[in-house]
This record gives structure tokens, C-alpha cells and sequence, in this order.
């Protein structure tokens, strides 16, 4: 009996000695075990699904005995639905939660807050995931991450496909409480981000612009940047005192820009540029910023985008605009095969004031491909350069402090520090990219509309032979898949319609194309035959339009454009090649709805060649990206080896507002708004448009502006 006693005074000591384990099955389970946790204490969330949870944390830890939240298995506890988590406690680890299948509306998916009163300090989230966890509508915005308080960490996490408007992860500098707050973001993966088509798209912005005189001192480091490219900056600091130091930036069409705010650091980051278009590497603005000992390896990106960019500024500017570049040091760093750097980058009538006070020093650009390693828009006379190294291909003239000689033809220790950091960064149980399992889509004959409607509904991709002659169509073909119609062109299919939107309607993630139609629109009532969805899904879509004939749509039938694309949706490409549109009164492609001019705009690249366009009544074709927003990089349009004849509207054929970049060449118009303006380009902002080798017969005119080259055009 004695020794059952002592036993069990000994079991109740160990209890008292030890911290708990205390296993939770649901929300309320979770919010008590909150409520009740002591230092050391370790919550175990059940494996399962936990969907519609709003997880808050308000507990207290201690550094040597922190309450840990964490998942039974990790990536085992799916947190689904309109779900979020907040934490406002003290020395709280979070450990293996796994976001999917949800949203969180208005709020982050993780806030280091409960409410503004209670503030997290000394927390951490690690060994988590959000991956695709975006609200319904593409203009919906909000964060995935918002640091406030002091002292916090998230640091192996990963984060793929942020889609809807708002930067990802946001350090927040309301007030005392959360400035000077020596946050930690390292060893995390941020995975594909598509083109947002808006400012906002940012991975990390450290500071807002109201409060970018405030020092944040928040450390970036041995972070995993992969094809982020949801705007020009990758990384937004807009506070003081910040370190982004020891991270990959792997074919990011983006920078590390110093946006506000003074006396940050750049160093030891690799830019992996690989040759894709518009990556870029730090863009440099305001006081004592220094960028030093990084590595840029063919990275591609022009203006904004290149390499590096040191800014000009403006006189008398208020910290939030564009503060002239003083005291900067830009040293050690290695260029390899890369575009142009940018020296008094964005010189113009407001931006004035040249660099000053900026020591270049020590800096090797290894290039055999290009004649220049800079480009200068300015005066550099506040430039020192000292000892830099330059390849003794580069033809261009240098000023002292450039030594041209030969250099080493390789950069041997970027793979490396590419595995290294690969291999630390994101959650170890999450693969960084996701496996697509490309199942061969079903093929299936459809004579009637009825089997149409029924093959759209199945989950499976598929490819529609359109075997009938004519289809009645009562409702729009939603497209929210990868669907393809194809026939054999060898004679024509009609198309009758009731009076209602659309014959084809693109929402998230539908991939369209129509291969091998000849479409005759004599009954189409529709206002648009093919358009996106009006709802603005923050998933993208994709059309392409090959070897079809479309002929006889008309305005008087009801039938106003063969395409149009409503705002806040995005197509990621559009491709029209070897089509024949003949016979048509009503407009081609209008992309034009995007209003607010904000820099939105409807698609990131679009192709459009080899077709011929005959006997057109109505718009060609127009874009519009308005405002002067400067945050991305298209849209991008091909418009080649096209032939139209006959083609007219009172307005012009082609008006290209706002288009970042546009190549039109090898076309022949003939006929084509005699009378009238044949393309109009208009731009608040730089833009990059060739006008080449095209032939006008009895044309209209072509009303440009300064962005646009014109080369060996011919006008008869």
C-alpha cells in the first residue's frame, strides 16, 4: 500500500514538473485548451479537416517554455473554407497547419493579432502552408501574412499561388507597438505567383508609405523566391533599417525595391534571372541604401526591371514619392550575362535630381552577348565609380573607374547556394511545386447542344467534335476547364442563339480553344459570342483560336463583339493564329472595360497572327491599361503577318491605350479606314511599341506618340 501511495505522489509530481500534451478534436476543444494553456504546454490539433475555423490565440509562454499549437501530423490538419488564424499572445510556435480549398475574405490568412489591442510578441509560425487559399473574386484583396507587434518569426513556410489582389506577406508599422520590431521572415518558399495585371501583387512589403520614416528592422533571409511574378516588385521596402540578405530569386519577373524609407541592405542575395524576360534584380531610391556582394545572373529585365536601377528623384519630395538617391553604396556585386543596368532611371519632367554621393565600387559585369552594361538617363557626375571590372567584349565607351579585361566565363558557386537554400526553405512535408498529373483528355462526338452541356459538366478535360451542323444554344457554355471544339472546316456550322450574354463564357481556370471551325454567325443573338465572366474569378483563363473561319456575325442580329473580356479577370494568354473573319459587322476583340485607370487591365500576352480580315464592319481591336501606374509589365501584344482588306469603323480599327508593350509587323492593311485614324496609341507612361515592315494600301493613319519606332514601313 506505501508503495502505491509513493508511486502516485510521484506521478502527480511529474505532472505538476511537466508540461501537458493536450490533444484537440475540433474548434471549441482548441479554443478552451487556448484559454487554459500554461507555459510548456503543446496543443495537438487532430488530423482531419477543420473548415469555416477561426483559430486565436491569445495564450502566454514563456522564451524558455513556449505554448506550442501544433498539427497531430503536419500537413495532416487541413484548415478549408472561410478560415483564418490569429495570434495575440506571447511565445506562441505554431507548427504544421496546412491552408487549402478556402479563403479568408477580408481578413489575412494569418494575422500576428488577435484585434488591434492584442498584439503578438516573441511568436512563431513554422512548418505551414497556404497554398491557392484565394479569395473567389480577383479584386477582393487581402494578405496571406500581416505581421504586427515585435519579435516575431515565420520561417519555413511555404506559399504558392497567391492569385487575388493584395500582397502576400505584409509587415505592418501602425504604431509603436509594431516599429522597431526585428521580425525574422527566412528559410520560407514563395512559390508561383502569376501576373496580377495590377499594382498590389507584391510577395513582401515591409512598410507602408504613411509610415516609411519609421525604422522597421525586419530581416529577409534565406528565403526561396520561384517564379514570382505577380508585379515589378518582388520584395516593396517602404520603411527604414531592413536587411533582404542570403535569399534566391529564382526567374522572378520582378526587384528588390527600396521604395521609402532610408539605410537598408541588400547583400548576399542571388538574382537567377536564367534569361527570362523581365526579371530583374534591386531598384535603388532614397538615402544611405547599400547593395552589396549579390550575384545577378542573366537576368533580363529593361527599365524598371533591369538588373539594377538607381532612380532619379524629386525636388522637395515628401517621403512618399520619389526621394533622391544620396550617400548609396553599390559594391561588390557580379553581373553575368545580363541586360543594361539603369542609371538615372525614370528621369522626367518631375523626377529631376540625379544620384548623388553614390559609391560604385568593385562591381564585375561579365557579358559576351551585349554591347553596353549601362544605360543613363541623366547626369552621373554623383556616381564615384572605383575599380570595377568590365568583359573586354563590351564595346561601349566607360568612364574612369571601369577596368575592361578579360574575366571568368562562369559564376561556379550559384549551384551551390541555389541547392542550399532550396533545400532549407518551405515546409519539409510539402513538395514546392505540384506535380500535374497530364491525364490524355476525352474525346467525344457531340451532334447535339444537349451532349455538349453534358460533356462540360464532367470533371475530366475534353475535346468536343462538333459532328452537327447547327447547334441551338439556351444558355451560355460555361468554361471552367480545359475544353476544346474542333471540326472538320469542311462546312460551316451555325450557331442559334437566344438573346442572353454569351455563347461561350470563360471562368477560372477554363482553357478554350476552338481548332478547325467554320462558324457562321447569321443567328447568333448573343451580345458577345466568346467573353469572360462578368463575376471577375480571380483564377485565370486561357483562349486560343485556331484555323477558324468566323463570318456573318452582325449588330442588327444582337451580336455586338466576337470577344470581349470584362474587368477584374485576367487571361493569362490569348492566341488567334490562321483564322479568316469575314463578312462581319460588329466589333473583333474589345478589352477596353478596365475604367477605373488604375493600371488593371484583361491580359498578360496576346497573339495575334496570320489571320485575314475581310469586309469588317466595327472595331478591331481594343486594349486599355489606364493610369500611370508603373507596377507591371504588360499587357503584351503580337499582332504579325496578318492581311486585312476592306476593314472600317468610324473609330479607330486599333487603339492601344496604356500597353506596355506591342510589336505590329509584317501586316498588310488595304482599304482599311481610309478616312479615319487606322491605329491609335496612347500612353501616360513609358511604354515600348515597333511598328515594322508593314504595308498600307489606301489606309488610314497611324496617331503615335514618342514610344512608338516605325521601321521600314511601306505606305502606298
Amino acid at each position: 500500500m506505501n508503495r502505491l501511495l509513493t508511486l502516485s505522489f510521484f506521478l502527480f509530481l511529474c505532472l505538476l514538473c511537466y508540461p501537458n500534451i493536450i490533444p484537440v478534436k475540433n474548434i471549441e476543444e482548441l479554443n478552451n485548451a487556448n484559454k487554459n494553456a500554461k507555459p510548456g504546454d503543446t496543443i495537438i490539433l487532430q488530423n482531419g479537416e477543420w473548415k469555416n475555423v477561426t483559430i486565436s490565440l491569445d495564450c502566454i509562454g514563456s522564451k524558455e517554455k513556449p505554448v506550442v499549437i501544433k498539427a497531430q501530423t503536419p500537413g495532416k490538419v487541413l484548415i478549408t473554407g472561410n478560415s483564418k488564424l490569429k495570434i495575440g499572445g506571447q511565445y506562441i510556435n505554431v507548427d504544421g497547419l496546412f491552408f487549402g480549398n478556402g479563403y479568408a475574405g477580408k481578413d489575412a490568412v494569418i494575422t500576428f493579432r488577435t484585434d488591434s489591442k492584442h498584439l503578438a510578441s516573441d511568436c512563431r509560425v513554422t512548418n505551414t502552408v497556404i497554398n491557392d487559399f484565394n479569395n473567389l473574386k480577383r479584386m477582393d484583396e487581402n494578405n496571406w501574412v500581416a505581421f504586427f507587434g515585435k519579435n516575431n518569426r515565420l520561417d519555413h513556410c511555404s506559399f504558392i499561388d497567391k492569385k487575388n489582389l493584395g500582397v502576400l506577406l505584409a509587415v505592418l508599422l501602425d504604431d509603436d507597438r509594431s516599429r522597431q520590431n526585428f521580425h525574422s521572415i527566412d528559410h520560407n518558399y514563395f512559390g508561383r505567383r502569376l501576373p496580377l495585371a495590377s499594382n498590389g501583387g507584391e510577395m513582401i512589403r515591409v512598410g507602408l508609405s504613411q509610415h516609411c520614416q519609421f525604422n522597421s528592422n525586419t530581416s529577409i533571409s534565406n528565403n526561396f523566391f520561384e517564379d514570382c511574378d505577380g508585379e515589378a516588385e518582388v520584395i516593396s521596402i517602404k520603411s527604414c533599417a531592413n536587411e533582404v540578405k542570403g535569399n534566391i530569386f529564382k526567374k522572378c519577373q520582378g526587384s528588390v525595391v527600396l521604395r521609402h524609407g532610408d539605410n537598408n541592405i541588400v547583400a548576399n542575395n542571388y538574382f537567377l534571372g536564367n534569361d527570362k524576360p523581365g526579371t530583374g534584380g534591386v531598384r535603388v531610391i532614397n538615402k544611405g541604401q547599400v547593395v552589396n556582394n549579390n550575384i545577378f545572373y542573366k537576368c533580363r529585365g529593361v527599365d524598371f526591371r533591369s538588373p539594377l536601377v538607381i532612380m532619379n528623384g524629386v525636388p522637395n519630395s515628401p517621403p512618399t514619392r520619389y526621394v533622391q538617391v544620396i550617400n548609396a553604396e553599390i559594391a561588390n556585386n557580379t553581373f553575368y550575362e545580363c541586360s543594361p543596368i539603369s542609371l538615372c532611371e525614370g528621369s522626367d519632367a518631375e523626377r529631376t535630381l540625379p544620384p548623388d554621393n553614390v559609391n560604385f565600387s568593385n562591381n564585375v559585369f561579365y557579358n559576351s552577348g551585349d554591347s553596353t552594361i549601362y544605360n543613363v538617363y541623366d547626369d552621373i557626375k554623383g556616381i564615384h565609380f572605383t575599380s570595377n571590372k568590365v568583359s573586354d567584349k563590351i564595346s561601349q565607351p566607360l568612364p574612369d573607374g571601369f577596368a575592361k579585361t578579360v574575366l571568368p566565363s562562369s559564376v561556379s558557386n550559384i549551384p551551390i547556394a541555389e541547392k542550399q537554400v532550396y533545400t532549407s526553405s518551405g515546409a519539409n512535408w510539402f513538395k514546392k511545386y505540384a506535380v500535374f498529373n497530364n491525364k490524355n483528355p476525352i474525346f467525344i462526338n457531340c451532334l447535339t447542344t444537349d451532349e455538349i452541356y453534358k460533356q462540360l459538366e464532367r470533371n475530366e478535360e475534353v475535346v468536343i467534335q462538333l459532328t452537327g451542323k447547327e447547334y441551338k444554344i439556351n444558355k451560355p457554355l460555361f468554361i471552367s476547364k480545359t475544353v476544346q471544339f474542333k471540326s472538320d472546316r469542311k462546312s460551316s456550322i451555325k450557331f442559334e442563339t437566344e438573346n442572353m450574354l454569351s455563347v461561350f463564357i470563360l471562368s477560372g481556370k477554363g482553357n478554350l480553344t476552338l481548332n478547325s471551325i467554320n462558324i457562321d454567325g447569321m443567328n447568333v443573338k448573343t451580345t458577345h459570342f466568346i467573353s469572360s465572366d462578368s463575376n471577375g474569378h480571380s483564377e485565370h483563363y486561357n483562349l486560343t483560336i485556331n484555323n477558324c473561319s468566323f463570318q456573318n456575325f452582325s449588330k442588327k442580329n444582337g451580336c455586338q463583339n466576337i470577344f470581349y473580356a470584362f474587368k477584374y479577370m485576367i487571361a493569362d494568354s490569348i492566341t488567334l493564329n490562321n483564322n479568316s473573319f469575314i463578312n462581319n459587322n460588329c466589333n473583333f476583340f474589345l478589352m477596353n472595360d478596365e475604367k477605373e485607370d488604375k493600371g488593371y487591365y484583361n491580359a498578360e500576352r496576346i497573339f495575334i497572327g496570320h489571320n485575314n480580315f475581310s469586309s469588317q464592319t466595327g472595331t478591331l481591336l481594343n486594349i486599355y491599361r489606364g493610369g500611370s501606374d508603373e507596377s507591371t509589365l504588360g499587357p503584351n501584344l503580337t499582332f504579325s503577318h496578318n492581311k486585312l482588306m476592306n476593314c472600317n469603323d468610324a473609330d479607330p480599327l486599333i487603339t492601344l491605350t496604356g500597353v506596355q508593350v506591342s510589336n505590329i509587323f509584317s501586316n498588310n492593311f488595304s482599304n482599311c479606314n481610309r478616312s479615319s485614324i487606322l491605329i491609335f496609341y496612347k500612353d501616360l507612361v513609358r511604354a515600348r511599341h515597333a511598328f515594322e515592315r508593314n504595308t498600307l494600301t489606301n489606309s488610314g493613319k497611324i496617331e503615335k506618340n514618342v514610344f512608338v519606332v516605325e521601321k521600314s514601313n511601306t505606305i502606298k
